[in-house]
């Protein structure tokens, strides 16, 4: 296959596996998150920062998915007192604290990252791990819509109130879904960095966050087929229209709009739509 094929499948597959990992937290629970990229950041940079000390990459990776998860731990606490626009603002609020972290870490690279990360495998194989990712948490969003687990954030996600007159432990369920969706945001961002092998903090910035939150809106917030389909679509858009590059977020934004304005349930909803007719 060719090299490039090769890498934009893999690219393909981190950005997908992404999209899912937020789209259990926003989609399934209702938690509006706007700062995935740090959990995907955090995976990263704990990978990385093991493996080029000789850590074996089997290792590396559990503890990427580890300490995004518990990151993401932290974060659930404090959506436990925040709600809606203050929640996107605090989780907005952590995707810059940890930007300005890295930075002025000399010991994570500062501004110009850690290089000279180790490929534990082929692109071939890395590939097939990005894939596994990907198949792996969409089945245990499927598993999950199908469990008492996904009828509780489903009530959470509605209401929150009437769910918790009912005796659901909501705190318990947030928690849950921001540990999951956090972890394989950070084994995302594991594969991304021995793909890359360089990783330096503006590939973890605000702007991420946004265009992983762009991926769920277009595909459609709280579907698993829509969101695999939106992920896709807006990571081989730019690579297809490579002259307007430049203007990725303002195609972005536009794209989000548009869906907001013709269809509120996305590229899922409008084939539900379709189907109907």
């Amino acid at each position: 296959m060719d090299a490039y094929i090769l890498s934009l499948t893999i690219f393909v597959a981190i950005n997908v596996a992404l999209a899912l990992s937020l789209n259990l937290i926003s989609g399934f629970c209702g938690q509006i998150s706007l700062g995935h990229a740090a959990f995907y950041g955090t995976g990263a940079y704990v990978s990385a920062i093991l493996s080029v000390s000789g850590v074996p990459f089997a290792v590396s990776f559990v503890a990427g998915g580890i300490a995004a998860g518990i990151l993401g731990f932290l974060v659930g606490l404090a959506s436990l007192r925040v709600r809606e626009d203050f929640l996107a603002i605090t989780t907005m609020g952590v995707n810059f604290l940890f930007v300005g972290f890295v930075r002025k870490q000399g010991w994570l690279g500062g501004e110009i990252g850690i290089t000279a990360i180790p490929k534990p495998m082929s692109d071939a194989g890395m590939a097939t791990l990005a894939w596994i990712l990907v198949a792996a948490t969409a089945f245990l969003l499927v598993a999950i819509r199908r469990s008492w687990l996904g009828t509780g954030f489903t009530m959470i996600a509605q209401d929150e109130q009437a769910a918790t007159s009912l005796g659901l432990n909501v705190g318990r369920f947030k928690l849950a879904a921001f540990v999951m969706g956090t972890a394989a945001a950070g084994m995302a961002g594991v594969i991304y960095a021995h793909v890359a092998q360089l990783i330096v903090p503006d590939a973890f910035g605000f702007v991420v966050s946004i265009s992983i939150l762009a991926m769920v809106v277009v595909g459609g917030i709280g579907s698993i087929f829509g969101v695999i389909l939106g992920a896709v679509l807006l990571t081989l858009l730019p690579e297809l229209a490579r002259f307007a590059n430049d203007y990725k977020l303002l195609i972005f934004g536009a794209l989000m709009v548009a869906v907001m304005l013709i269809s509120p349930g996305g590229l899922a909803g409008a084939f539900q739509r379709l189907r109907a007719r």
